[in-house]
């Protein structure tokens, strides 16, 4: 058995691990973990750009990476606390976007502003305890490539969302979205997809 499984078996030791690497009741790292554990861990690829103001919450108990030229621009929040975030090549993460894993996103996505991809939830059927206290249930979100997410999007835990598709702007996504399909609305419809006989994109 690793030490990682011996402290993840044992909750004492996991506790003081927990604590070890962040503050009570904060999600982001102390500085010894920014500075020495996850330059180690995670990974970040050629020409790539993390901007001055991004809140990045990683741990390097699950895995971060951004592939080659691609950013993720200020104002963001990325948390793997829960499940990796892993971003491919050539990919912009927009302003103010919230990513919290474990999600999955491809090559040669567009996100938007103000977007939420969040794999995790937090229990609340136990009334005699408060929410924060519940144990969480997480379902990878997948962004495949030439995806394009319109600004203050949200995408719930377990959603895939095929290759070169749309999101309109303010689209709640509760489902997978097909490849080549444009969706729309709270909960978000499908309204085009491409038909590979016309060779248009035709309205649903």
């Amino acid at each position: 058995m690793s030490i990682i499984d011996t402290i993840k078996a044992n909750p004492r030791l996991k506790e003081f691990a927990l604590w070890a690497m962040m503050p009570k009741n904060q999600a982001r790292p102390r500085l010894w973990v920014k500075l020495f554990m996850n330059p180690l861990k995670h990974k970040k690829g050629k020409n790539s750009r993390i901007c001055r103001h991004t809140r990045m919450d990683v741990m390097p108990f699950n895995n971060f990476c951004l592939g080659d030229n691609s950013t993720i621009e200020d104002f963001c929040t990325v948390n793997n606390g829960v499940g990796d975030v892993l971003i491919g090549d050539r990919t912009r993460i927009g302003m103010s976007n919230v990513i919290i894993g474990p999600v999955t996103i491809g090559n040669d996505v567009m996100l938007a502003q103000n977007i939420v991809l969040s794999g995790l939830n937090h229990g609340y059927e136990d009334i005699s305890i408060v929410p924060h206290n519940q144990p969480v249930t997480k379902k990878i979100i997948v962004v495949e490539d030439e995806v394009w997410v319109g600004a203050n999007s949200i995408i719930v835990a377990g959603v895939r969302i095929g290759k070169h598709s749309v999101i309109a702007g303010g689209s709640v996504v509760t489902k997978d979205v097909p490849r080549y399909t444009v969706v729309a609305g709270n909960p978000a419809r499908v309204v085009k997809q491409y038909n590979n006989v016309s060779g248009l994109w035709e309205k649903v």
